[in-house]
């Protein structure tokens, strides 16, 4: 059961969004403070997993070579970059960007991981899309079904940030329940919970942000 601020919120945010002829995307807009993030290690650098997932698709990204190769992409996976792949597009950051820049989130055969460090670390890393190692036996199926359900949510330097919770094709509690799950997880990470976040706010893609009580 969904708190009923915010699910009033969550209403309202869907009330006052303009008709339009795309689906919106839904957004928290998190206000922290007493928290200084001049120091790296007060930051919010989180994958959170929504219950109700994302409400738009979520494009999966593979580093692997064979059975973990076929199993990805058996899985669903959007991108199968091998070993060879790597080789190819090393020095080469125009291609690196253009066949990366579509996939959310990617996974790695652990092997694999510091040619992947040196060649698509410098594009990757920076936008906090390095890829989760796995062992090369491992069953990538419920790894790729959670990423689809997953958000970073990122503060750097900033006291405000967004993270994406839904979009209008979802019910208004399926998105209050992924605005408490993730509220729950930054606040989980603030040293003083709660009094460490000054104010929230539910908005769509073309509408006005609604303030959370």
């Amino acid at each position: 059961m969904v708190n009923e601020n915010t699910l009033k919120a969550v209403n309202e945010a869907i009330e006052l969004a303009p008709k339009r002829k795309f689906t919106e995307s839904v957004d928290l807009i998190v206000n922290l403070k007493n928290v200084d993030l001049s120091q790296p290690k007060n930051r919010i650098t989180e994958s959170i997993v929504l219950p109700n997932g994302r409400g738009k698709a979520t494009k999966i990204g593979v580093f692997a070579k064979g059975d973990l190769a076929i199993k990805s992409q058996s899985d669903g996976a959007d991108l199968i970059i091998s070993p060879e792949d790597i080789d190819k597009m090393s020095g080469d950051k125009k291609l690196i960007r253009s066949t990366t820049r579509e996939i959310d989130f990617f996974i790695a055969e652990a092997a694999l991981m510091p040619s992947i460090g040196k060649s698509f670390g410098p594009i990757l890393g920076p936008k906090g899309k390095m890829p989760d190692p796995v062992p090369s036996s491992a069953d990538p199926g419920p790894l790729i079904n959670r990423l689809r359900r997953t958000v970073k949510v990122r503060s750097k330097d900033k006291p405000t940030f967004h993270a994406l919770i839904g979009n209008l094709s979802m019910s208004a509690d399926d998105i209050a329940a992924n605005v408490e799950a993730l509220l729950n997880t930054i606040e989980s990470r603030l040293e003083n919970g709660k009094q460490n976040i000054a104010s929230v706010y539910v908005k769509t893609t073309m509408g006005p942000a609604v303030r959370l009580k």
